[in-house]
């Protein structure tokens, strides 16, 4: 056969059920060879909008999302979707086109050290240079893909490798175990959180897995310990949860960042320094930080790890969970989580004290207490970037893991609405809402297209402000209240969406908004809802936790 069809025949057998692409000349013969196989190629409109959309299936299927460009132009327009969800832990495969082994040494038409220019936005990228390579080369692709820390990898094939006869097979997938915790870590650890005086919990992105967050859910219940969340890690321990203190990450002071300061033992499950700095609540130092992943811990000053329990975290919590059972079975739980309930409601009655607001431009927490009242705890919320991500990760609060999607390692803007068609190719049956400024949504417009063709019932709540938002509160925070020039304008989305045959409304009052919700969700295809925001609360909002009275 064909090397290519070889190729498709390694997906396949790597459970690839359709790919997310662009496709160029230099694909040609990848291409048909997708027509005959069993593998939906998903024609997009944008080469990035591609590379969201694989990290947004990967994310929730655990399986590495696919995705596809040409040379050239289509390798550039994948990089920042691909450096996405690398820093976000997605895993994804990249599939490139090349031209011909022959010319790559000279001088020629769209040449471009591609793999080169992808490796630091991957882990692992490598161009494929016989065709007879090509099942080690897959396989390798998809395990360091999937394995943990999870990520991209990126396969680059040659025209000409293409075209190479071969007489190979795909190597088997083989389900594998991942590494037990090492005792002596596990003993450590449980010797600390016994010992501790005012230990607390501080899940991450590591710890939406199904496995780890119920037993992180275990340990909570056992001990009586509180949990702190960061963007990334909602609802791993459920809202209406005693023992959950909701999310910490929107500034260095908050609620959460005193209940951390107050802490003497941090007990870090999943935590990635991308999400959130421990500069940013190890202000004061000297704690206790046991740290519970799958790869060992940073270096960094602020991150002074006394503990590690390397290894799989599900694993390494049950190991825990397991011991504390047998060494503290008859004075369980260790902590009176009563003791957080005063903290506890003082964040509950914060996040919710503009619930039932009427004015208009809407007020971002009275938007998002909305949000959350109408979609259930299985449905799916994706934040883009820009001011609306920072309200989105401090006021909507999740009932399980992995329903709330943050672009928060690389923060990349346009990512929401393309990595919601992900969503929805990963999850059908659930209902799909994605957040996104007018700057960002228009920064992957042009994919509206690929949901109405697909008939995608994806729906975009579109904050407009006409500004440059996030930037602006933050050039007003650093510079007494002034900033640049951050003024933008915009379509008439309404307007913009019947452009693309798809359903489209503006709001005009705050009572609007549910009932279009329920409009849009009833649609066949893709649908924008616009809502103008004020951000005037931006700046009233860091006053305000600059003067918080803390319940600790």
């Amino acid at each position: 056969m064909k090397a290519s069809d070889l190729f498709v025949r390694c997906l396949e057998a790597e459970g690839v059920t359709r790919i997310f692409g662009v496709p160029g000349e230099e694909n040609a013969d990848l291409m048909l060879s997708l027509t005959d196989s069993s593998i939906e190629f998903v024609l997009c409109r944008h080469e990035q909008a591609a590379a969201f959309m694989a990290d947004g299936y990967g994310r929730l299927t655990g399986k590495a999302g696919v995705c596809l460009a040409t040379l050239g132009p289509g390798a550039t327009n994948l990089v920042t979707g691909l450096a996405d969800a690398n820093m976000d832990r997605a895993p994804t495969v990249a599939i490139i086109g090349q031209g011909s082994t022959r010319r790559l040494h000279k001088e020629s038409h769209q040449n471009m050290d591609s793999i080169d220019m992808l490796r630091p936005v991957s882990k692992w990228a490598f161009s494929v240079h016989r065709g007879d390579a090509v099942p080690e080369m897959v396989r390798k692709a998809f395990k360091l893909a999937e394995r943990e820390k999870p990520g991209v990898t990126v396969l680059e094939l040659p025209e000409d490798v293409a075209r190479e006869d071969v007489n190979a097979e795909p190597i088997p997938v083989h389900k594998t175990r991942r590494a037990a915790a090492d005792h002596k870590a596990v003993k450590a650890a449980v010797d600390a959180i016994v010992g501790a005086r005012n230990p607390i919990i501080l899940s991450g992105n590591g710890a939406v897995r199904k496995r780890a967050a119920r037993q992180l859910r275990r340990l909570v219940s056992k001990t009586g310990i509180a949990a702190i969340n960061t963007f990334m890690g909602k609802g791993v321990i459920p809202r209406d949860d005693p023992h959950c203190l909701f999310t910490i990450g929107l500034q260095q002071r908050d609620h959460a960042n005193e209940a951390l300061d107050a802490a003497d033992v941090v007990v870090a499950v999943g935590y990635d320094l991308v999400e959130y700095a421990p500069s940013h609540w190890n202000r004061r130092g000297h704690k206790t930080i046991i740290h519970i992943d799958f790869d060992p811990a940073e270096v960094d000053e602020d991150y002074d790890v006394e503990i590690e329990v390397v290894a799989d975290i599900a694993d390494a919590l049950w190991q825990i969970n397991e011991r504390i059972n047998d060494e503290c079975g008859d004075r369980l739980p260790l902590f009176d989580i009563a003791s957080r309930a005063a903290l506890r409601q003082a964040i509950h009655d914060d996040l919710h004290r503009e619930a039932g607001d009427t004015t208009f431009p809407m007020k971002p927490q009275t938007i998002l207490n909305e949000v959350r009242e109408f979609l259930g705890p299985e449905d799916i919320l994706l934040s883009d970037v820009g001011a609306h991500k920072m309200w989105v990760s401090r006021y909507y609060q999740c009932d399980e893991a992995n329903t709330c999607l943050i672009s928060n390692g690389f923060c990349s803007m346009g990512f929401a609405f393309p990595a919601s068609m992900g969503a929805k190719f990963a999850i059908p049956d659930r209902r799909i809402l994605s957040i996104c400024g007018d700057a960002g949504f228009l920064m992957n417009v042009q994919d509206i297209e690929t949901a109405v063709r697909r008939k995608l019932n994806v729906v975009v709540l579109i904050w407009l402000d006409g500004e440059y938002g996030l930037i602006k509160w933050k050039q007003q925070n650093q510079f007494d209240g002034r900033h640049s020039d951050l003024a933008f304008g915009n379509p008439d989305f309404e307007m913009l969406a019947r452009s693309f045959g798809a359903w489209g409304r503006t709001l005009t009052a705050s009572c609007q908004l549910g009932p279009a919700l329920e409009d849009a969700f009833a649609q066949e295809g893709p649908a924008l809802i616009a809502v103008p925001v004020d951000y005037a609360e931006n700046r009233k909002l860091t006053k305000r936790l600059g003067e918080l009275q803390f319940a600790i």
